[in-house]
């Protein structure tokens, strides 16, 4: 099996999954109209500054992101259970191209959760400059980088039966954890707390377009820690796994 196959059979497995279309791109949307629509008119959000559209606009694009990149590790799990890891194996298609794969499907329906969270909030009045746009999205798509880690480590450790209570209790606790429903303010024990988070930053990036101002030091320095450690795990995870009979 080539690269390109590879992909391709991802992509097309991905995009008939109607469950994970749901839990990925119908929640946050369900979500988004629910909170912001009949407060469409409330333009200072918590004394913010800001629209509540928009804030809940960007804050459920980086809970509906990292969503579709955990969610890589139920499909993980789902191969693993029938035996599909295993064939693959036997096949020419390299370790560094397996993860390629699942990682690029992963931000491309993230990609897809992010033009439809903009739709979304489009129809509700929200505009941004077309710099905020660009910077807000280059700043998700770098933030995303551990969660795929994570998405790939969790297919490889658990179970079809535990993995979609897994993922999605954990992609629950950390977007609460990282601001997504609530401003965490500047200080106290959850603001301090989250700024050790990926899920924070994640949520920071997305609120670039609220501010137009880019990460802290600290921001780059705990996403690439989050990144190396999760990908190790997510190596150390697959090789585990492979070495079973």
């Amino acid at each position: 099996m080539t690269n390109l196959v590879y992909i391709r059979y991802e992509l097309l497995r991905a995009l008939r999954n109607r469950r994970f279309f749901f839990v990925s791109l119908g929640l946050p949307l369900i979500f988004y109209f629910v909170i912001a629509s009949p407060n469409r008119h409330v333009h200072n959000y918590d004394n913010s500054g800001i629209s509540l559209p928009l804030y809940y606009m960007v804050g459920l694009t980086a809970f509906g992101t990292m969503v579709a990149m955990v969610s890589t590790g139920t499909r993980i799990a789902a191969e693993r259970q029938a035996g599909w890891t295993r064939q693959l194996r036997i096949t020419p298609l390299s370790t560094r191209a397996y993860f390629r794969a699942k990682v690029l499907v992963a931000y491309m329906m993230s990609g897809l959760t992010i033009v439809l969270l903009g739709l979304a909030g489009s129809s509700l009045g929200v505009s941004l400059p077309a710099g905020q746009w660009l910077a807000m999205v280059g700043l998700i798509l770098v933030a995303l980088l551990p969660f795929a880690a994570l998405g790939i480590m969790l297919g490889h450790l658990l179970t079809v039966d535990s993995i979609g209570p897994a993922t999605g209790g954990g992609a629950s606790l950390l977007a609460f954890l990282g601001g997504t429903w609530f401003p965490l303010g500047s200080h106290g024990f959850l603001f301090q707390l989250g700024r050790l988070l990926p899920s924070y930053w994640l949520v920071q990036a997305a609120h670039t377009g609220l501010t137009g101002h880019d990460w802290p030091a600290r921001g780059w320095i705990t996403i690439a820690a989050w990144s190396v450690l999760l990908v190790g795990g997510a190596l150390y995870a697959f090789r585990r796994d492979t070495k079973k009979v």
